[in-house]
């Protein structure tokens, strides 16, 4: 079985598609909704519900502390969490280039499998397409998730007030460096472990302890760099952030000093960027602190009526100076 191959046959529809998900798909993600093996899954709600989709194609498939099975449910949980919503459901769409060995497959599609328990969320539809060699890298994963947005919440740039406090829940630059460190042709020797992580188990009992967060985001493509700028174009506010208060891991640090680049628009993919009422900033950190993703959760920074519209770092020098959106890719394929 192990030295199986995967062929395009296994994406015409016919038998050899129905081995596959029935092998291996439904033996992993078994659950009655899924069994029904419809081009859509019925689920029944009342309440508002958030809705997302992404799209995953990391390179390499393995890194260390993830792979793209685990990314994509994390990546999707995440997102939903970000909208105040408790992640229930999710889709996965694969796209296998033929010629990919069967046991790699397995490997991915138990990581999603796992994930999703540790998660407490569902796999209910999805799709599988078998392309030429060539035609994608390995595999593709689209995922789709839907969630219940907890009763009268809604987090919003337009939220957003002067003299807000900025958190963020985790440190930075692991994901990013993870990946990086995972491309051998680079030779970057790096012992860096990604962040990867679903935030849903923090951040929904915060949520629902305090009203305090008015906006939150998690910082993948582009980290905190790109995240802090849509929130200061978006509002129209400046957004201050220390320098000296940003964890950074010191493993990172070097990395990214030897590298030339700078940490705060490296991909993160296990925290999250909130802007906090001042008065409710030290019981959101409070809260934050007592779960182990977020140990290392601390303010930031400010909202601030100045520098309308831009982000500034203060510098550990005393210096200040504007961070700008991140312009093109920096690493591809991060995600």
């Amino acid at each position: 079985m192990t030295d199986k191959k995967i062929l395009l046959g296994h994406g015409g529809g016919g038998v050899l598609s129905r081995e596959l998900i029935k092998g291996l798909l439904l033996k992993n993600l078994d659950n009655p909704i899924l069994k029904e093996l419809s081009d859509s899954a019925v689920v029944g709600y009342r309440e508002k519900i958030a809705f997302t989709t992404d799209s995953f194609v990391v390179s390499p498939l393995e890194f260390s502390g993830g792979d793209i099975g685990k990314l994509a449910v994390c990546g999707t949980v995440n997102d939903l969490v970000m909208q105040a919503a408790v992640p229930e459901y999710l889709s996965l769409a694969l796209i296998i280039e033929e010629g990919l060995s069967y046991r790699t497959l397995e490997k991915v599609v138990n990581s999603v499998a796992s994930t999703a328990r540790a998660c407490r969320v569902r796999v209910v539809t999805g799709d599988l397409k078998v392309v030429e060699r060539g035609a994608c890298d390995k595999i593709f994963i689209n995922t789709s998730g839907i969630g219940r947005v907890l009763k009268n919440r809604s987090l919003s740039l337009k939220n957003i007030r002067a003299g807000d406090k900025i958190i963020l829940t985790g440190s930075i630059g692991r994901h990013g460096m993870a990946v990086l460190a995972g491309r051998k042709e680079l030779g970057a020797g790096f012992n860096i472990a990604s962040d990867c992580a679903a935030l849903n188990g923090l951040l929904i009992p915060v949520l629902k302890k305090t009203g305090a967060i008015r906006f939150m985001r998690d910082p993948t493509r582009g980290g905190i760099a790109g995240v802090l700028n849509e929130m200061a174009e978006g509002t129209n506010l400046g957004m201050i952030i220390e320098e000296k208060n940003i964890p950074l891991p010191q493993k990172v640090r070097v990395a990214c000093e030897l590298l030339g680049i700078d940490p705060l628009i490296l991909a993160n993919e296990g925290a999250a960027v909130m802007a906090v009422s001042s008065e409710g900033a030290g019981k959101v950190l409070s809260l934050l602190r007592a779960h182990p993703l977020a140990r290392q959760a601390r303010v930031i920074g400010a909202v601030s009526k100045k520098e309308r519209g831009r982000l500034i770092l203060n510098t550990v020098v005393g210096t200040r100076r504007v961070v700008d959106m991140p312009a093109g890719e920096l690493l591809p394929r991060i995600c």
